[in-house]
C-alpha cells in the first residue's frame, strides 16, 4: 500500500471515474486505476496512471479509495471477490443509489475491515476539478476530515452532512428528484411548442425566465410549508387545478403525449377530493407524505 499522501485509487472509468482519476492526475497524486474494461483507462494510463491488473491490486495500492461505479450491485460485484483486500481501506463510495442502500453498504464494509464514506456528486464530469463544484459526504467524520484534501480535488465544496451514511444518499436523490422531474417538464415544453411549428430556441428565453422565478417561489413556501401554513391567502388549490386542467387540455388538443400533465391533473384532484379546495397548492406537501391507498 503506497504512503504517500497524495495517492489514490480510482474504481469505475466512466465518464465520471474517468474525469476523477484524470482530477487528481492534475493535482499530482500518483493514481492508481481498475475497470472491468481495460481499455478505458488507457488515455489516464498515458498520462501517469497505473492500471492494476486485479481489483485486488487496485486496492492494495492504496488506503483512499473512491468507487465510480452504476450502483451498489455494481460495487458488490466488483469487490466481493476481492473482499480479503478491504480491510483498513476507505471506501469512497460515490455510486448512485438509494440511502437505505448507502447504510446498508456502509455495514458490509465495516464487516470485512473498511470505513465507507458516502458521496454525492451534485454536477456531471465537466463539473470535476471545478472549485465551484459540491458533493455531498456522510459517515464518519474523522475520515471525512482526514481526507478532505483529496475529496475537494473532486469537487472544490464538500457539504458533510452526518455521521449517517445514507444522508449523502439522501440529499443527492432530493436533488435526482429536482432534476429529472424538471428536465421532463421541459421536454413536455418542447414538445408542446414543436405540435404548434416552434422549435426549442424559439422558447428557450422563456423556458429560462420561467426556471429562474423558481427560487423566489422555493424559498416562499419553504417557510410556510416549514410551519404547517398552508392558508389560501396568495394562492388556493381550486385555482391551480383550473391551470394544470388547462395545460392538460393544451397538450391533448396538439396531440402530444399527455402522461405527464395528466398525472399533475391527477394530483391535484386528489388534494381537492381530501379537501383542500380553499387552501393553497403546497396543501398537496400533506398529501403526498403519506402514500395514496
Amino acid at each position: 500500500m503506497s504512503s504517500t499522501e497524495q495517492s489514490v485509487t480510482v474504481i469505475g472509468l466512466g465518464p465520471m471515474g474517468q474525469a476523477m482519476a484524470g482530477a487528481f492526475l492534475d493535482r499530482g497524486y500518483e493514481v492508481t486505476v481498475w475497470n472491468r474494461t481495460a481499455s478505458r483507462a488507457d488515455a489516464l494510463v498515458t498520462r501517469g496512471a497505473v492500471l492494476a491488473p486485479s481489483v485486488e491490486e487496485a486496492l492494495a495500492s492504496n488506503e483512499l479509495v473512491i468507487l465510480s461505479l452504476t450502483d451498489y450491485d455494481a460495487m458488490y460485484a466488483t469487490l466481493e471477490p476481492a473482499a480479503a483486500a478491504l480491510t483498513g481501506r476507505t471506501l469512497v463510495n460515490l455510486s448512485s443509489d438509494t440511502p437505505e442502500r448507502a447504510r446498508t453498504a456502509a455495514r458490509w464494509a465495516a464487516e470485512r475491515g473498511a470505513v465507507q464514506l458516502t458521496g454525492g456528486v451534485t454536477v456531471p464530469p465537466s463539473g470535476i476539478g471545478q472549485a465551484e463544484s459540491s458533493t455531498f459526504y456522510s459517515g464518519p467524520r474523522q475520515v471525512f476530515d482526514q481526507h478532505r484534501p483529496a475529496l475537494e480535488v473532486i469537487t472544490g465544496r464538500t457539504d458533510h452532512r452526518g455521521e449517517d451514511p445514507g444522508l449523502a444518499a439522501l440529499m443527492y436523490q432530493i436533488g435526482m428528484v429536482m432534476f429529472w422531474t424538471s428536465m421532463l417538464s421541459y421536454w413536455q415544453a418542447i414538445t408542446l411548442a414543436d405540435a404548434n411549428g416552434l422549435e426549442a430556441a424559439d422558447i428557450l428565453p422563456h423556458a429560462v425566465e420561467t426556471a429562474n422565478s423558481l427560487p423566489g417561489f422555493f424559498s416562499f413556501y419553504a417557510e410556510r410549508i416549514d410551519a404547517g401554513r398552508h392558508s389560501g391567502d396568495v394562492d388556493r388549490l381550486a385555482m391551480g387545478m383550473a391551470s394544470v386542467e388547462h395545460v392538460l387540455h393544451t397538450n391533448a388538443d396538439a396531440g402530444v403525449d399527455t402522461t405527464l400533465p395528466a398525472a399533475v391533473v391527477e394530483l391535484f384532484r386528489r388534494g381537492m377530493d381530501a379537501g383542500h379546495t380553499a387552501d393553497s397548492f403546497s396543501a398537496l406537501v400533506e398529501l403526498m407524505k403519506k402514500a395514496e391507498a
